[in-house]
């Protein structure tokens, strides 16, 4: 089996669940060591970081950092480098959503959305690029999302964060153009993840619906394609763009969104 990776290593944040996890599932299987982070109960971190070892042969490191917190970020990135001898590529996928009107929006959910979803992703960035800068070779994916290209109501913290994001990227991929290393941003529609698989599962005891019908009712104002994006296929971008055959794709926002952002 080629695996196309094989032997970097990939710092995944917010990785124990959701698309997070399913990034570092299809990472470990292209050859990658792990840096896996988030909140999630001890014993079940132990069975994931073990099982994803041993299904791929990788060294699976977790590491707790709370990304409100640069010193903890500084950490992380310390103990991925210790661990696998550097950090190759990076992913920034750690989030948190509050919604209220603009005008009701609590401040401290707004500074703690700046602090997870953009300044944790700076941080994270800027302590990685120098060593690899010194490999000449790198790959930063940041995961935005669909209202990083269009706004929407009570969201003021997530659009804000999730568009800052992608000028990041952009910034990011000037500052490390010529030295191998790559930066893009991908923008999912709604996903399989917890967060939207809870709010299915409520329509469909609420309505007595089936999935698919529960899925086309959740997304008929939005997404066109009537059904959730699947956590792999997301996956399966973020590893294309962390591939060799992606090496002169950077600065790009690449939407998976089920046709939403043209619609």
């Amino acid at each position: 089996m080629i695996r196309p990776l094989d032997g970097k290593c990939a710092l995944i944040t917010g990785s124990v669940r959701g698309l997070g996890l399913a990034a570092a599932e299809r990472l470990a299987a292209h050859g990658c060591h792990l840096v896996l982070n988030g909140f999630e109960a001890d014993e079940n971190v132990e069975r994931l970081r073990a099982r994803l070892a041993q299904a791929h042969g990788v060294t699976v490191l977790y590491h707790p950092a709370d990304l409100r917190h640069p010193d903890q970020i500084e950490a992380m990135v310390a103990a991925g480098a210790s661990a696998c001898g550097s950090v190759d590529i990076v992913v920034n996928n750690a989030v948190v959503r509050h919604t209220a009107p603009v005008e009701a929006f609590d401040v401290a959910r707004w500074d703690e959305g700046l602090a997870v979803n953009l300044s944790a992703a700076f941080h994270t960035i800027r302590l990685a690029v120098p060593h690899m800068k010194r490999l000449g070779w790198g790959r930063i994916v940041n995961v935005s999302s669909i209202y990083g290209l269009r706004g929407a109501p009570n969201r003021v913290g997530y659009v804000t964060t999730k568009t800052a994001l992608i000028g990041l990227t952009r910034a990011v991929a000037m500052d490390t153009v010529g030295h191998g290393i790559t930066c893009n941003a991908v923008c999912p529609g709604t996903s399989e993840t917890p967060i939207h698989e809870a709010s299915l599962a409520a329509l469909m005891a609420a309505e007595q619906l089936p999935r698919d019908e529960a899925e086309r009712r959740f997304l008929s104002t939005k997404q066109p394609s009537g059904r959730l994006v699947s956590a792999a296929q997301v996956a399966a971008l973020i590893a294309f763009l962390c591939g060799p055959e992606a090496g002169d794709i950077t600065g790009a926002a690449v939407p998976v969104d089920g046709g939403w952002s043209v619609s």
